[in-house]
């Protein structure tokens, strides 16, 4: 495939080093980063390799004088992980015939088992009835028709993958499932022809019935998370306006073919096409994609201004100081990267159990075997008692213990308004100690108000507000939204950059910037949070503050958090004087305002690096790398879309009292998940020296295997949460933190 493949397309290149990104094939835990890095850095040439577990991204970095990039795709085949060039709309049909290919794996699954059993009812039946001999090797041959193709295709995602496994002379937990099944199926084979009571195929096929319903379960739950590189594409302008060096003349070009020096026109409602300072021109833009502060900026020359904000009000002419891969957007691009990358390696509780489960299961069964052929025992029944110690000790409730929790814990979730979009939130979630809250849009509700309408005359707030409807300004926009009827005034007359006026009652009325309406100085008058719009008529001038306000509930769910033992910090891209009142009514001394995307990473690392498990709330596309690269993340349901697709979880409404609790139930949940972890231990514990012994047949080990699993299942129920409502409001906080029973 490699070699007839044309590579060169998806192969970038910079001073002698060469990089590629590869969608990788049969990622199935976190223990394959280990086995891919590892296996890709031996290779000589192979300089970097960092794979994103979550969505099977693989990067790669290696030098173009000592190896080429089919080699390097080549040496991931002889690892086991097949790959090709990464396409977003191969991944995402990739991923979607994969999802579509589970389901009906478990859907065969689950008609063979059901048929099979009831086969194997008439047979247990006819034991202490008078069934003939070939009564029941009928039963079984029937069986053995269900079975054997069923078997061969629900298995599929086991057997592949432990193929895979073997073939790179590795060990995964696939590898003693498959072993178990097949030697289930084979020696029921042998068992019928030789006309014996009974038979297993019913073991084997349940035992993949209930294997693939965890498999799909957790396939389900990271579809959710996506590669998020369109959505910043999305930002950029594609054209932009460059004044010529010599004639001055306007000239449309490429946004990519701008340089550093250049002089550029952005026009009102254009996205600005490169970082810049501006040179000429006054207006307001949309920055929060590196403040998160929703309001327009002021610019006027000298000032910078970044990639991807939008121009609202009058044109700029701009000096070019970054352009293309050196933009404050492909920074933060970057950084998202970089931040998801790290996150990827975060080993989860059943991985973790799972690294010596597959090895010991072998090691249990293979000895027992020859435990009892070294006694004397025939080699069929030796078989018999190693499949028996094989299937009793098969990983299935252990499959089950994380994604049993993490269902109930989800739909638990969804009742409370909390949507989770990572399968490994919950642990996540759980282990945090520290919460870090972005200000606008995250302690604050997104949409701006009037903070001081309640304080204005109503009559004058009217007359504002219809004058406000004629106006493109984003701040006349939510002025206007005050106004009792949506009927706009005549011959309403707007001035860019400064406001917009007509002819009220016989008088001249004014809407705009405090200078438009006379006002010299509004320092004493304004709240020093607050964008600040002026309104006069009729010879009376009122100042309108126009701010994000805290949510409902801020101050109790902070105050909340901090009960339970958590540190909470606020990390804000707005400026100072905004952030420190917000600090103040929350009582929270720990705050940094003015950061950039690379702060928040940079205070994210120092956090972690002091040992604490940092959980993120944050809604701006300047919070997504921060989002990426914290412990655990959560973002309102309002946040951008790259915010969101960063974030583990999603919370609705304008109450903040979701992070509280879902950080209550994730603790809560993890719990059960080691309480599933330690019963499957004790299952095993109990039950395989059993079947050691030679007491329990395969079949016993089967209902055994099941019994557990149906344990830990019913364990998972648990975690479902007393809280839980519709209607969060009728449940005081108090009651969602006071201890569980026992």
């Amino acid at each position: 495939m490699a070699e007839a493949l044309d590579l060169s397309a998806y192969v970038s290149r910079s001073g002698g080093a060469a990089h590629m990104t590869l969608a990788v094939e049969g990622v199935g835990c976190a223990g394959c980063i280990r086995k891919i890095e590892g296996g890709l850095l031996r290779v000589p040439g192979i300089t970097g390799a960092r794979l994103n577990f979550t969505n099977r991204r693989l990067a790669v970095e290696w030098r173009e004088d000592a190896i080429e990039a089919g080699e390097v795709m080549r040496a991931l085949e002889r690892i086991g992980y097949p790959a090709h060039p990464f396409e977003p709309e191969r991944a995402e049909l990739d991923e979607t015939g994969h999802a579509r290919w589970l389901l009906k794996c478990l859907a065969v699954a689950g008609f063979a088992a059901m048929n099979i059993m009831l086969l194997s009812v008439s047979v247990w039946s006819g034991a202490i009835s008078d069934m003939g001999q070939e009564t029941r090797d009928f039963f079984h041959w029937l069986s053995a028709l269900i079975a054997l193709p069923a078997a061969a295709y629900a298995g599929q995602p086991f057997f592949q993958s432990a193929l895979r496994a073997i073939r790179a002379r590795q060990l995964n937990m696939d590898v003693p499932i498959s072993v178990g099944v097949l030697l289930a199926l084979a020696m029921s084979l042998v068992e019928t022809a030789n006309h014996a009571e009974n038979a297993y195929f019913d073991s084997a096929v349940m035992l993949l019935f209930f294997l693939l319903c965890g498999r799909y379960l957790e396939r389900a739950m990271r579809r959710k998370t996506r590669a998020t590189a369109g959505n910043l594409a999305a930002l950029r302008a594609e054209i932009a306006h460059r004044l010529d060096a010599k004639s001055g003349e306007l000239v449309r070009v490429p946004a990519a073919a701008l340089r550093s020096g250049d002089r550029i026109l952005v026009h009102a409602g254009e996205r600005v096409p490169a970082d810049g300072v501006v040179i000429s021109g006054a207006s307001e833009i949309d920055e929060s994609l590196v403040s998160g502060e929703t309001a327009p900026k002021a610019v006027k020359p000298g000032l910078h201004v970044y990639c991807g904000s939008t121009n609202f009000a009058g044109a700029l002419t701009l000096r070019v100081t970054a352009a293309g891969q050196g933009t404050l957007l492909n920074q933060i691009e970057r950084l998202l990267d970089k931040a998801v990358a790290a996150k990827s390696r975060y080993v989860r509780l059943a991985d973790r159990a799972a690294r010596l489960y597959a090895p010991l299961v072998h090691a249990t069964a293979a000895l027992t075997g020859i435990g009892w052929l070294a006694a004397g025992a025939s080699l069929h029944d030796s078989m018999i008692t190693a499949i028996a110690v094989l299937i009793i000790t098969c990983p299935c409730a252990l499959a089950l213990a994380i994604p049993a929790v993490q269902v109930v814990a989800a739909g638990t979730l969804f009742r409370t308004g909390v949507i989770l979009n990572s399968g490994d939130a919950i642990e996540r979630l759980a282990e945090a100690d520290t919460v870090v809250f972005d200000k606008t849009g995250t302690l604050t509700v997104p949409e701006l108000r009037v903070a001081n309408a309640f304080a204005l005359e109503p009559g004058v707030l009217e007359m504002a507000a219809r004058l406000a409807i004629s106006s493109r300004h984003p701040l006349a926009q939510v002025l206007a939204r005050e106004a009792r009827t949506s009927i706009p005034y005549d011959g309403v007359v707007e001035e860019p950059g400064r406001g917009v006026r007509a002819m009220i009652e016989g008088s001249e009325a004014r809407l705009g910037n405090p200078a438009f309406c006379g006002v010299a100085d509004v320092q004493d008058a304004a709240d020093p949070a607050a964008s600040v719009m002026a309104f006069s008529h009729a010879g009376g001038t009122v100042l309108l503050a126009i701010r994000q306000q805290l949510r409902p509930d801020a101050v109790e769910t902070v105050k909340a958090l901090r009960r339970i033992g958590n540190e909470v910090i606020i990390l804000s891209g707005d400026r100072g004087a905004a952030v420190a009142p917000v600090a103040e009514t929350l009582a929270v001394r720990n705050w940094s305002a003015g950061l950039k995307p690379a702060d928040k990473i940079t205070i994210l690392d120092r956090l972690k690096a002091e040992g604490k498990s940092v959980l993120m709330v944050g809604d701006g596309l300047n919070d997504a790398p921060a989002l990426a690269a914290a412990h655990a993340s959560m973002s309102p349901i309002s946040a951008s879309h790259l915010a969101q697709t960063q974030a583990d979880a999603l919370f609705l409404g304008e109450s903040l009292r979701p992070v509280l609790e879902t950080v209550v139930l994730a603790r809560r949940a993890h719990k059960r998940m080691k309480e599933n972890l330690a019963l499957a231990v004790i299952y095993n514990l109990v039950a395989v020296p059993i079947a050691i012994a030679g007491y329990v047949s395969p079949l016993l080990a089967a209902a055994a295997m099941s019994g557990s699993s149906i344990l830990v299942t019913l364990n998972a129920l648990r975690a479902r949460e007393r809280f839980a409502s519709r209607h969060r409001s009728r449940t005081p906080l108090h009651h969602v933190l006071e201890p569980e029973p026992a």
